[in-house]
């Protein structure tokens, strides 16, 4: 009898076991799926994502690649001067920027290249910096900061007004710093912004840390009549990046997707879906570094030959590629491409600004070596 509910119990233990070990590899199976799911949800939306963008492909050779720059990400941005929401050329690149990604370290360094730079916008003709995205669109505008920085450029994102003013509204506005002179300005600039955007914003009064609205914040970044001029007008949108940047690493899901929904129909860009997956898996992790102006050392020329108009000159173009290639890779005493030395060599001849004769040849420098200082003459 004994022997009898010994054999029942270890039956029923033995039961036991087997449910268990069905329900852990049931639960093993539910995991699985939920990983895999999650998995084809994140896929599935980086796939919603780059549905709602303009996306292109670009003939890599005619993107004029230098040479391979490490282990560095470098991703061309554009702010157009499009009213009419044209994204692949025929606009004013108002906005020229490089964002560089340290895929080590996860910092970012951007540089600001001043829109009115003499340069090698093509081929077969010097000009402003900007004209180049008119000219060919995001191929031609990339292949110009290859062609004149010996840089390994292959991937960009451009947006216009509209999306700029919609992710700061959507973040709930940014705080900048401002002069009196900046307030004025913004007002002013505020007027035309408005009616491109189409909302309505009210005048800021008095110097001091204001919150800008979307509206106010483009009108921000467009300022070019202060003191400082333009090379004052990059550092404003690099400014404005910068606390756009702060503000969305610390919003929630719902915010940020507001932003996607918005923003992401106002924006041409060639990259990948897995590209944004990648940057996006490594989204809490960036920190933003230095900032800077390119050229670092600079002046402005009235006359350039065979030019009309004022341009932004840089004081011996190959020294400054030097300096740019040490502060984005920390690469040091780097040698400038043939292409390059010939560029520089052609921009003195055509303004007579010498780096060796340039402080009795220019009327205003301005340096800016990761941080934004002035040098006047």
């Amino acid at each position: 009898m004994a022997q009898k509910r010994l054999n029942k119990r270890q039956q029923r233990l033995e039961r036991q076991r087997r449910i268990k070990k069905k329900r852990r590899k049931r639960l093993a199976i539910i995991l699985i799926e939920i990983i895999i799911l999650t998995g084809l949800g994140v896929v599935a939306y980086g796939m919603f994502v780059m549905d709602k963008m303009d996306t292109t492909i670009l003939n890599k050779d005619k993107l004029e690649v230098y040479k391979d720059t490490g282990d560095y990400t470098n991703i061309a941005l554009f702010g157009l001067d499009s009213r009419d929401g044209k994204l692949d050329g025929g606009v004013q690149s108002d906005c020229i920027m490089i964002c560089s990604i340290d895929n080590k370290t996860n910092e970012i360094k951007l540089v600001s290249v001043y829109r009115d730079t003499l340069l090698k916008v093509t081929q077969e003709k010097y000009g402003k910096a900007n004209s180049a995205y008119n000219i060919g669109g995001p191929t031609e505008a990339i292949a110009l900061l290859n062609r004149n920085l010996d840089m390994d450029i292959e991937k960009y994102i451009s947006v216009n007004f509209n999306a700029l003013a919609d992710v700061v509204d959507a973040l709930g506005g940014i705080d900048i710093d401002m002069t009196e002179e900046e307030v004025y300005w913004t007002n002013g600039y505020s007027v035309e912004t408005s009616e491109v955007v189409g909302r309505e914003t009210k005048d800021l009064s008095g110097a001091g840390v204001h919150t800008l609205d979307g509206v106010q914040a483009v009108s921000y970044a467009r300022i070019r009549y202060t003191e400082g001029m333009d090379f004052k007008r990059a550092q404003r949108q690099r400014i404005v990046l910068e606390k756009i940047a702060e503000k969305a690493q610390k919003a929630n899901v719902v915010t940020l997707n507001n932003i996607v929904n918005k923003v992401m129909p106002q924006i041409s860009t060639n990259l990948t879906t897995a590209n944004m997956l990648g940057l996006a898996a490594h989204a809490t992790d960036y920190k933003l570094g230095e900032m800077s102006g390119f050229p670092f050392e600079v002046t402005t020329c009235e006359k350039v030959k065979n030019h009309k108009g004022s341009y932004v000159t840089a004081v011996g173009l190959s020294q400054n590629v030097r300096e740019l290639h040490e502060f984005l890779f920390n690469e040091k005493d780097y040698q400038p491409s043939d292409t390059v030395k010939q560029i520089s060599e052609d921009v003195i001849y055509m303004t007579g600004v010498d780096p060796d004769t340039y402080k009795s040849t220019t009327d205003y420098s301005y340096k800016s070596g990761g941080e934004d200082s002035e040098d006047g003459n």
